[in-house]
C-alpha cells in the first residue's frame, strides 16, 4: 500500500474527526479506501487519469453523480483532483454464477435500462464517447508503440476488428456503463447497485449487453433472453449475430486493455495472467461468431 496515498486520504478536509483509512481490495485501474468517520462509512477512490485507456476522471465523476440522480449509484460526497468520496454500500459484490441467476438477471437488466435511459436526463457537462472498436485500435496501436510481447498478434487485432465493427453497422447512441463485470454490482440485500463509472460513456445499447454476457459467460438461452426483455421483441438471427460480434470486441478490448496495461500500469495486478484469460475466452467467442457466418 502506497502510505503517501493513504496519508494524503487521511488528511482530507472533509472529515469530521481523524480517520485512519483501510485499504479496500480489488481496484485494477485506482487505489481505494474505507474510512469510518464518526460511526458513518465512505469509499475513497484515488486514481489519476489514465489517457493510455481514456479514463478521464471529469467524466467519471460525472457519471457517478447522474447514476446517483438516476438512483442506480451510491451517493457521491466529495470530490477533487485524482479523488473522490461515496458513500459506502453495505453489501456484496456479485460474482458470475451469481449474474447468472434468473433473479439477478432481471434486476441486472433494469439497472442497465435505467443507465441507458435515465443517466443522460441528469448527466451535466461534457461527456465522453465510449465506441469499442475505436478503443480496441487506439490499444493495437499503444501496443504496438510499446513493443508488446503479443505484438506479433496485432495485425490479426486489427482485421478482426474491423469485420465485427462492419457486422454490428448502423447504432443508435445511449449512456453505457461499458465495464459490467460481475465485481461492479453490489446486492445490500434489498436492490442491486451499479459502480465504477471509469469507463461510461456514450455508446450502443449492444455493448452492455454483450459485455455483460461476455464478462459472465452467459449461455446462449440467456442471451436470447436479456434481448428479448431489453428490445421487448422477439429476437432475429441477425440481432444474434450483432450480438456476436459484440461479444467477440468486448472480449477483444479487454485483451487489449490487459496487454496495455502490461506495458504501462504500475498497480500490483497480474496483467499477463489476465491477458490470458480474456484471449482465450475472445478467441472461443470468435470462433462461435465464425460458425454464425
Amino acid at each position: 500500500m502506497n502510505t503517501r496515498t493513504r496519508d494524503r486520504v487521511a488528511n482530507l478536509d472533509f472529515w469530521a474527526s481523524p480517520v485512519e483509512p483501510k485499504p479496500l481490495a480489488g481496484g485494477i485501474t485506482n487505489t481505494n479506501f474505507v474510512v469510518d468517520d464518526r460511526g458513518e462509512l465512505f469509499v475513497v477512490r484515488v486514481g489519476e487519469d489514465i489517457p493510455v485507456h481514456g479514463v478521464m476522471r471529469f467524466n467519471e465523476v460525472a457519471a457517478a453523480r447522474a447514476a446517483y440522480a438516476a438512483g442506480i449509484s451510491p451517493e457521491i460526497v466529495y470530490s477533487a483532483e485524482g479523488i473522490f468520496i461515496m458513500r459506502f454500500i453495505e453489501g456484496k459484490t456479485l460474482t458470475e454464477p451469481e449474474v447468472r441467476e434468473p433473479n439477478n438477471l432481471k434486476r441486472i437488466i433494469h439497472l442497465i435500462q435505467a443507465c441507458h435511459n435515465e443517466i443522460p436526463k441528469h448527466f451535466m457537462g461534457a461527456a465522453l464517447v465510449f465506441w469499442p472498436f475505436h478503443v480496441c485500435r487506439n490499444y493495437i496501436h499503444t501496443a504496438r508503440e510499446g513493443n508488446s510481447r503479443m505484438i506479433d498478434h496485432l495485425p490479426r487485432f486489427l482485421e478482426v476488428n474491423e469485420e465485427l465493427e462492419k457486422t454490428v453497422g448502423e447504432i443508435k447512441l445511449v449512456f453505457g456503463h461499458n465495464d459490467l463485470l460481475a465485481a461492479n454490482f453490489i446486492d445490500d440485500g434489498k436492490r442491486l447497485w451499479l459502480l465504477d463509472w471509469d469507463y461510461a460513456g456514450y455508446n450502443t445499447a449492444l455493448f452492455d449487453l454483450a459485455n455483460l454476457s461476455s464478462n459472465n459467460e452467459l449461455s446462449p438461452a440467456q442471451e436470447d433472453w436479456v434481448l428479448e426483455t431489453y428490445y421487448q421483441q422477439a429476437v432475429t438471427d441477425g440481432l444474434r449475430r450483432r450480438l456476436a460480434a459484440m461479444k467477440c470486441v468486448s472480449l477483444l478490448r479487454e485483451t487489449l486493455w490487459s496487454i496495455v496495461s502490461e506495458i504501462h500500469s504500475t498497480l500490483d495486478f497480474d496483467y499477463v495472467d489476465y491477458t490470458k484469460k480474456n484471449l482465450d475466452r475472445f478467441e472461443n467467442a470468435y470462433e462461435a461468431f465464425r460458425q454464425m457466418c
